[in-house]
C-alpha cells in the first residue's frame, strides 16, 4: 500500500490524563485531555491527518479496583470489557475535547471513537508466561481466595503485597482497520486502539473471542501506523526527549537516531522494558515497514518536535 501522505498516528499515554495523585478524577482527567487536544489540534491546522491513540493503565486499574471491591455483590469485570469500557470513557474525553477546540478555531472537523478489537494469537507464549500487573495489591489471603474463586494468576511483589497478572500478547492485525480507513478518508479525525484495543482470537470456524490479557498500547499504536501506511508516527509521553544512560551522571539527550542506532542501544539495555523500551521497539517496526520516521516527545512540544527544534526522532538508515 502506498503511504497516506501527512497522515500522523499520535499516541498519548493514559499517564498523561493524570497529572498527579491528587488530580486524578474524571473532570481533572478530561482537563488534561484538553490540553494535549490543543497540540493535535495545531497539526490539524498544520494540514495533518491525524489519528489518535491513548493509553489507559490507570484507567483500567481503576476499573479493575472497583470491580475487586464490589466482588462479592457483583460479577467481576473481564479484562476484555474493562479495555471497551476505558476505549469509551477516553475516548469520549478526547472526542468532546478535540471537537471543542476544533469549534473554537472554525475547523469543519469532526472526531470520532472506534471501540476497536485486535487480533493475537490463542497460542502466543504470553498466555502460559503471565507478567502484565492489573489491578490492586492484597494481602496473600485475598490473593489465595481470588486464585482459588475466580482463577486469577497472583504474583507477590516485594514488601508491596501480591496483585493479579496477566498475559501481554504480541497485537496481530486490526480487526476494525477498515472501518477506520473509511472514517479516515471521509476527514473524521479518528480515535482508535485506545488502551493497546481489546485482545480477541478467531476460533476454528473464524468467529471473534474476547481474552483475559492487555496488549502494550505503543506495539498496537505501532501496528495501527503500518496498517494505515502513515507517514509519522508520532509517541507523545511524559519526557520531551530520549536519553541513554538516564539517571546517571553521563545522561545525554538524544536529538536523532537512525534505525540502526536504536536497535543498538536497544539491544544493550539503554531503553528499558517497562520504560522506553517498547516505545523504540514500535518505531523501529515501523520504520521497517517503509515509515518515514517516528518522534517521541511530550505533548507539549509536538510542534516544536515537528519542526525538528526537540523530541527524539528516529529515521531509516
Amino acid at each position: 500500500m502506498a503511504r497516506r501522505p501527512k497522515t500522523a498516528i499520535i499516541a498519548a499515554g493514559g499517564n498523561s490524563l493524570i497529572i498527579d495523585e491528587k488530580h486524578k478524577s474524571i473532570p481533572d482527567q478530561y482537563k488534561s485531555a484538553s490540553i494535549t487536544s490543543r497540540y493535535i489540534v495545531d497539526m490539524i491546522e498544520q494540514g495533518w491527518n491525524v489519528v489518535v491513540t491513548h493509553g489507559n493503565g490507570p484507567q483500567v486499574g481503576f476499573i479493575m479496583r472497583r470491580s475487586e471491591i464490589a466482588i462479592d455483590e457483583v460479577p467481576p469485570i473481564p479484562m476484555d470489557y474493562a479495555g471497551a469500557d476505558t476505549q469509551g470513557a477516553i475516548g469520549y474525553m478526547f472526542q468532546k475535547a478535540l471537537l471543542n477546540e476544533m469549534r473554537k478555531r472554525k475547523i469543519d472537523r469532526n472526531p470520532i471513537a472506534v471501540v476497536t478489537q485486535i487480533l493475537v494469537d490463542k497460542d502466543d507464549p504470553a498466555f502460559t508466561y503471565p507478567s502484565k500487573p492489573i489491578g490492586s495489591f492484597m494481602d496473600e489471603s485475598t490473593a489465595k481466595k481470588l486464585v482459588n474463586e475466580q482463577k486469577w494468576t497472583i504474583r507477590e511483589e516485594g514488601d508491596r503485597g501480591w496483585r493479579r497478572v496477566v498475559p501481554s500478547p504480541t497485537p496481530k492485525s486490526i480487526v476494525d482497520i477498515s472501518a477506520i480507513e473509511t472514517l479516515i478518508d471521509e476527514r473524521f479525525v479518528v480515535i482508535a486502539c485506545g488502551g493497546g484495543g481489546i485482545p480477541v482470537y478467531k476460533d476454528e470456524k473464524e468467529m471473534i473471542h474476547g481474552v483475559e490479557a492487555v496488549i502494550d498500547k505503543d506495539f498496537a499504536s505501532g501496528l495501527l501506523s503500518r496498517e494505515l501506511s502513515a507517514e509519522l508516527f508520532i509517541i507523545a509521553t511524559e519526557v520531551e526527549r530520549v536519553a541513554i544512560n538516564f539517571g546517571t551522571k553521563s545522561q545525554r539527550w538524544l536529538n536523532k537516531l537512525t534505525r540502526s542506532e536504536a536497535i543498538e542501544y536497544l539491544n544493550d539495555g539503554q531503553f528499558p522494558e517497562g520504560t522506553m523500551g517498547p516505545k523504540v521497539s514500535a518505531i523501529i517496526e515501523f520504520l521497517e515497514a517503509g515509515g518515514s520516521a517516528g518522534i517521541i516527545t511530550n505533548p507539549p512540544n509536538l510542534g516544536r518536535a515537528l519542526a525538528q527544534k526537540t523530541g527524539t526522532w528516529i529515521v531509516p538508515d
